[in-house]
């Protein structure tokens, strides 16, 4: 055995198996203090970047927070504040407290229009979830023509009023192309827009016809993301394209799902537009939505300390309702993971 010394590090060798003698080896342990020191210099380096580069940052998102204070969250503010008043534009804000809230628990329009609300959001939720479940696995599993999604797309890219108006046209009661069809087949029109009955949900149509092609195409994404070897396991064990629907491709999709209902919810219960344009909340207030109600009180009977109180109940109810949604449904979870 030979001891080899190089420093104060001694390293014993022992000869090899079947050599003479002893093979002498120096052998020495590395130093970590020039390791340690280069990661402290470049920690130190990459932290003087950072600071350096923290003024430019700060620059480049001062536009979107200016546009968010000044868009979002002074509006918000002044809002929760002006519902605690009575407002009438002419004259300053006078504080009355917990007032508005008072008559709006006795307001019989406000609970009627959030009832005639909620009979909108029913109807397009449903029909329009469907509808674009169905769509999307058609686009999924029958075609792949980009040119066909294209034109699924393209009511999503016109604008709200626009699409009102051209149904508004096409649902006239007599020279509107569907009620010149219905009385070609039956021999009467029907008042889309001017009977109780079918107004909402001639307006729910026309927002499901609107909103269809864009959550198509997001359920079509969550189809991508589904593997194949899913439904080529389905049918060696014998699943028609129906079972594997109902038991593959909607548990699979549950939380695409479950952000197209929590969307349609949200962008439903705004609905104004449409309601504006073909009814005006008519006939006899039975599609009076409640953003209807919050408009016709602020800007027509100038009274914003109340209609802004109405706006915070429906900010509060939105707020509600979407983490129900998302608590009862389980949207962070996927069958996938």
């Amino acid at each position: 055995m030979v001891v080899t010394s190089q420093g104060n590090h001694a390293t014993s060798v022992k000869p090899r198996s079947g050599e003479p003698g002893a093979a002498a080896t120096t052998a020495t342990s590395p130093s970590k203090g020039p390791a340690k020191k280069a990661r402290r210099t470049s920690a130190t380096r990459s932290a003087a970047a950072r600071r350096r580069d923290l003024p430019v940052a700060l620059l480049l998102i001062l536009p979107a927070v200016v546009g968010f204070a000044t868009f979002y969250a002074y509006p918000t503010l002044r809002g929760i504040y002006l519902s605690f008043t009575e407002f009438h534009v002419l004259s300053p804000p006078k504080w009355v407290g917990l007032a508005n809230f008072r008559e709006l628990f006795g307001d019989d329009v406000f609970w009627h229009s959030l009832l005639v609300t909620g009979y909108f959001v029913l109807l397009s939720v449903v029909f329009g979830t469907l509808i674009s479940l169905v769509t999307a696995v058609v686009l999924d599993r029958v075609t792949r023509s980009s040119a066909l999604r294209g034109v699924i797309l393209l009511p999503f890219l016109i604008s709200n009023v626009i699409a009102a108006l051209v149904w508004q046209w096409m649902l006239d009661p007599t020279l509107g192309i569907v009620n010149i069809a219905l009385k070609h087949l039956t021999g009467h029109s029907i008042l889309f827009f001017g009977s109780g009955g079918w107004a909402i949900p001639s307006l729910a149509a026309i927002s499901v016809w609107k909103w269809m092609g864009y959550y198509a195409l997001l359920i079509f994404a969550g189809l991508q993301t589904i593997p194949p070897t899913i439904y080529e396991a389905g049918r060696v064990d014998g699943a028609s394209e129906i079972q594997m629907f109902r038991r593959l491709t909607v548990p699979l999709l549950r939380p695409i799902l479950v952000m197209v209902v929590v969307l349609t919810v949200i962008n439903s219960f705004q609905v104004f537009d449409i309601v504006q344009v073909t009814t005006e909340g008519g006939p006899a207030n039975a599609s009076n939505v409640l953003q209807m109600y919050i408009y016709r009180k602020a800007f027509r009977q100038f009274d914003f300390g109340y209609a802004a109180t109405m706006s915070l109940a429906l900010f509060a109810l939105l707020i509600t309702v979407t983490f129900t949604q998302l608590r009862l449904a389980r949207a962070n979870e996927s069958d996938l993971s």
